[in-house]
């Protein structure tokens, strides 16, 4: 999967599941959008869709600093390198 296409579904998701139309890549997210906590779980639980597999409680705990769709794209794209590493 090329960043394109994370950034695509990501965004698909952020349309389809919290309802934000085109949000800037950099947007603070918490502050611009009103993403919240729970909304942070639920877009947890997307990427392992996204990935067809689990996250590990560390690389949960990794994502609670990300902040913007250009972070949230970076995290994806290296847990599907690693994933991909591993196989």
């Amino acid at each position: 999967m090329t960043k394109t296409e994370i950034r695509s579904a990501i965004l698909r998701i952020f349309n389809d599941q919290f309802e934000i139309t085109d949000p800037g890549l950099n947007d603070e997210l918490r502050e611009t959008h009103e993403f919240d906590s729970i909304d942070a779980i639920e877009l947890l639980r997307e990427i392992e869709i996204l990935l067809q597999t689990q996250l590990t409680q560390d690389e949960k705990k990794a994502a609670m600093d990300i902040r913007t769709i250009n972070q949230i794209v970076d995290y994806v794209d290296n847990l599907a390198l690693q994933r991909a590493a591993d196989v």
